[in-house]
């Protein structure tokens, strides 16, 4: 489908660029191409009804929700975001994974030092992978937090989970925090990352260059926002953004609401940052303390892209004007460029079309695409885009109408890794012809 290049943004004047390449974006709308002439081809059936792959791919589960865990306990439910980490042998890993429950669910239970609030269900599980995705062990590693919906990896090797709450009824502690868990199982403190901030955290990202962390919001009324960290400490380490820093939230002149960009390829110059008051947010949340700032509806996953320089993924899951939103879409990827300061919409998802309501995100090794997840209406897939921003379906939640998350590749490219959050949550490792990647 061809893409219009007007850069067009409805309800405002603002400095805009375009993409040099038309063929490095893509809209899906009603009636747009399937995806079946490129990426891997049409989804087989799965003889089993739990996961449609493209020929050539099979995958395998595990870390089922109630399965038994060998140090006493079960797998807690509601799987969400999630990382891979080397293992401290050639041929092994460590998975990392959140719980998004708050005070229900299959309750993540952990040894009295990993427990931040012992009345949260939420937390992470930890799973020790041998060769071809075998579980050698798996373990709850941090419990007693709230809603841990998405995270992110930081450059010396630990996960941020992060708590998309402000709080519920029967806290005995604080909630709308970021933790950070040690994947090695050693350093691990059940203490939140304060100087963060309090809010509905969704993910982050962490630019590598200088350990600057960027940090989406899922909010509503007012909407939520897209923030960066400046860490005080310029040596990153485990710990390090325990030291302080200054957390900002962005501003893009004449762009109140990111629903109002329409055009996939459009670039946004002269990206702002607006110094947060009061990140603690000890008597107003951090989203109502700014004016002035851009703001997004379903602000969700984060990861940073070490190509071109460097540049913060970010998605917008959907946006509907009867609930307050500049403009109605099913979907938007963001790429925030540090350097030029500039925030290109490199994906659009149309109402109507076949994909709706990504989610968490991964940059793909293969081909310069991302991999979504679907949380949308209806069926599930896990979304690729080729390196022309094709969009594609790389699987299908074939058992039920539940979303996928966590959606993560393997240290050496191998293996991706992916949940289905519900019915039950469980974990998929997905191999396959990965090179075999077909651009239209």
């Amino acid at each position: 489908m061809s893409v219009s290049r007007r850069g067009f943004v409805a309800g405002g004047a603002v400095s805009i660029a375009l993409a040099g390449s038309l063929d490095s974006v893509f809209m899906t709308a009603a009636g747009a191409a399937e995806g079946e002439a490129y990426g891997y081809g049409p989804l087989v059936p799965d003889p089993a009804g739990v996961l449609d792959l493209p020929k050539g791919f099979s995958y395998r589960t595990f870390s089922t929700e109630g399965d038994p865990l060998p140090g006493g306990g079960v797998v807690p439910g509601s799987h969400d975001g999630m990382a891979a980490f080397p293992g401290s042998r050639h041929d092994d890993l460590r998975l990392v994974r959140n719980h998004e429950q708050e005070d229900d669910g299959t309750k993540a239970v952990a040894r009295p030092g990993l427990t931040y609030d012992p009345e949260a269900f939420g937390g992470t599980t930890t799973i020790h992978l041998g060769r071809d995705a075998g579980v050698l062990d798996q373990y709850v590693s941090l419990a007693g937090t709230a809603d841990n919906c998405a995270g992110g990896v930081t450059p010396w090797g630990t996960w941020l989970t992060c708590e998309e709450t402000d709080g519920f009824d029967g806290e005995t502690r604080s909630h709308g925090w970021v933790f950070e868990v040690d994947p090695a199982g050693r350093r691990t403190v059940a203490e939140p990352i304060k100087p963060l901030g309090r809010f509905e955290h969704e993910a982050v990202c962490i630019d590598p260059r200088d350990d600057t962390m960027y940090l989406t919001e899922d909010a509503d009324e007012p909407f939520g926002l897209f923030y960066r960290f400046l860490p005080r400490a310029r040596k990153g380490g485990y710990h390090s953004y325990q030291a302080g820093g200054t957390l900002q939230a962005m501003r893009v002149p004449g762009v109140p609401d990111l629903a109002l960009v329409r055009e996939a390829g459009t670039v946004l110059k002269g990206v702002r940052w607006v110094d947060v008051p009061d990140p603690l947010a000890v008597r107003t949340p951090v989203r109502e303390q700014l004016d002035g700032v851009t703001r997004s509806s379903k602000l969700e996953g984060a990861w940073w892209d070490r190509r071109r320089g460097g540049r913060a993924y970010f998605v917008a899951s959907y946006a509907l004007a009867e609930e307050g939103a500049a403009g109605d879409h099913a979907g938007q990827v963001w790429a925030y460029d540090p350097r030029r300061e500039t925030l290109e919409l490199e994906l659009v998802f149309e109402s109507g079309g076949r994909f709706d309501s990504p989610d968490n995100i991964t940059v793909s090794p293969y081909g310069g695409g991302v991999i979504l997840a679907e949380d949308g209406d209806g069926e599930q897939f896990l979304v690729g885009t080729t390196g022309k921003g094709e969009p594609f379906a790389l699987a299908r939640n074939a058992l039920n109408d539940v979303e996928f998350t966590g959606v993560t590749f393997s240290p050496d490219g191998r293996t991706l890794f992916a949940n289905r959050q519900e019915g039950p949550g469980t974990t998929f490792a997905i191999r396959g012809p990965w090179q075999r990647l077909r651009n239209r």
